[in-house]
């Protein structure tokens, strides 16, 4: 298959990560996949990388079944032996994170230095749960009755499904899988069909270091495929909780089928995202946090700012430096390190770059710049910005995931406040003002409904030590930093008579 990107020189160092002509895509403790063969395709030039064999459902119902036993074992294990494992598959990880990060932006398409800070992502979550192995627990709380001890045990959930989207192939999974293994419990992956390479590649290093450990493979199991190995897990109930990102539409479905079962679920799901800037801003951060949270990763992160809100004050400035700055983006090959910006996924999100545009025409937007696909090959397309539009259009309030930025005008905080929350997503938000009143009233009660709520910074790039997710139509799972552990966990109140009597609550007397 001398056609396939593999078996080019230039793309040698894919070997480096045991990927061949054909790679299995089911691990369980052993490799296989006898299910449909799919190919990996590079969106910079459209050309196959190498394929990818599916599971079956048979694969799929095998695999649960090691990871349900796997976990027997990973359970017994204390919490701080866990995060040793854990520390282990971050240093893994590093020793491969630049090839790894060639691999991500070859297969999703973003630039080198975002596919090798993806990676560090995953590590610095691993660095995270390992201090977090030696800290998970509950309160011992006041007993009313004497004699008693009344305590919080947090336990783990079992079997962790993970269903990952094509736009973080690495770091969403990695957020779930270090926190997840810390706290006891077994994974099984299901990455994007169209990034089934790096889900392969990843799982090859965490394999590695569970069979260095004599651990069970099935702790980690994958199982490539598309939707009908996504509709098994949701509808498994031995899949205790389901982590999914991706589309609200699919994760809507997703949170159906879990809940029809009285499953958990964890939902990450679309951002429509809003940076508010107040005549009192400093240009200086506003422009560079605009094109940054607008244009990188080509508008394909869920935290992309897809609605710019100026005051009508600063409004023609801010547009004019900001449509300065997207003609200065050097749009090439995610490979070479100078490029900022480069394909689109997919042709489908080039037809659905071209489709929003044209409803935004229709709809009353102006194009200042951008507007077109790139005439080279790939799935290239030119950042794009259109005002003039009323803020409660409804293209102004379709998540679209291409870099298309809509800019409104406003006259008021009220109103502002108002615009960034009238979308159906929750997720990411931000406003640029040195009105301290202004930035407590945006954290407040009645400020912004996000998830993450930012001041004079861009709307994406969050930090690993916060909890990442969104309200409302964001699905409202909290993944990676704080507390976000709990969500992996079950919690049990545990009441415990130490005494020779038997009070009861309340006072309540039963002679």
């Amino acid at each position: 298959m001398s056609g396939l990107l593999i078996n080019q020189p230039k793309y040698a160092w894919l070997k480096e990560l045991g990927l061949s002509e054909y790679n299995p895509g089911v691990y369980n403790g052993s490799w296989g996949g006898s299910g449909e063969v799919i190919t990996s395709y590079c969106p910079a030039n459209n050309e196959p990388i190498a394929r990818v064999t599916q599971a079956t459902m048979g694969e799929y119902e095998e695999t649960v079944q090691k990871a349900r036993e796997a976990w027997k074992i990973w359970a017994d294990i204390p919490a701080p032996k866990r995060g040793e494992i854990v520390r282990q598959i971050g240093d893994a990880l590093r020793k491969k994170i630049s090839v790894l990060g060639s691999l991500v932006s070859l297969e999703m398409g973003k630039i080198y230095v975002e596919g090798v800070g993806e990676v560090q992502e995953y590590v610095d979550v691993c660095d995270y749960a390992v201090g977090l192995s030696r800290m998970i627990g509950g309160p011992i709380l006041p007993s009313e009755r004497p004699g008693h001890a009344l305590i919080e045990q947090w336990n783990p959930v079992g079997l962790v499904g993970i269903i990952t989207a094509f736009n973080f192939p690495v770091a969403v999974y990695g957020w779930n899988n270090a926190l997840a293994l810390t706290c006891g419990n077994v994974c099984l992956w299901k990455g994007a069909p169209t990034t089934p390479l790096t889900s392969v590649a990843v799982s090859r290093i965490v394999a590695e270091v569970l069979e260095h450990n004599k651990l069970p493979g099935a702790i980690c199991s994958m199982t490539c495929g598309g939707a009908d190995i996504g509709t098994a897990m949701a509808k498994d109930e031995r899949v205790n909780l389901l982590s999914f990102t991706g589309s609200t539409h699919v994760g809507k479905m997703v949170a159906m089928m879990v809940q029809e079962r009285f499953g958990r679920n964890l939902l990450e799901l679309g951002g429509n995202n809003a940076i508010i800037v107040f005549e009192d801003a400093d240009l200086n951060l506003v422009v560079p946090a605009t094109v940054f949270a607008s244009v990188g990763t080509a508008g394909q992160r869920c935290t992309t700012t897809r609605r710019l809100i100026l005051h009508e004050s600063v409004h023609d400035t801010v547009v004019e430096r900001v449509a300065k700055a997207y003609k200065q983006v050097r749009i090439g090959d995610p490979e070479d390190p100078s490029t900022l910006y480069g394909p689109l996924h997919t042709k489908q999100a080039v037809d659905q770059y071209l489709a929003a545009i044209e409803q935004a025409k229709q709809q009353g937007g102006t194009l200042v710049c951008g507007g077109k696909v790139i005439d080279r090959p790939g799935n290239y397309v030119e950042p794009t910005i259109i005002t003039g539009l009323a803020h409660d259009a409804a293209i102004v309030h379709t998540e679209t995931f291409v870099p298309i930025l809509y800019v409104l005008k406003f006259k008021t905080e009220e109103e502002s406040f108002a615009w960034n929350n009238e979308v159906k997503q929750g997720l990411s938000s931000s406003i640029f003002t040195k009105d301290m009143g202004r930035v407590f009233r945006w954290l407040g009660p009645k400020g912004s409904d996000c998830g993450i709520v930012n001041v004079n910074i861009p709307t994406s790039g969050a930090e690993i030590g916060g909890a990442f997710g969104g309200e409302k139509h964001t699905g409202g799972g909290r993944e990676s930093g704080s507390d976000s552990w709990k969500q992996y966990m079950r919690r049990s109140t545990c009441t415990i008579n130490y005494s020779k009597d038997l009070p009861l609550a309340q006072g309540i007397k039963f002679e």
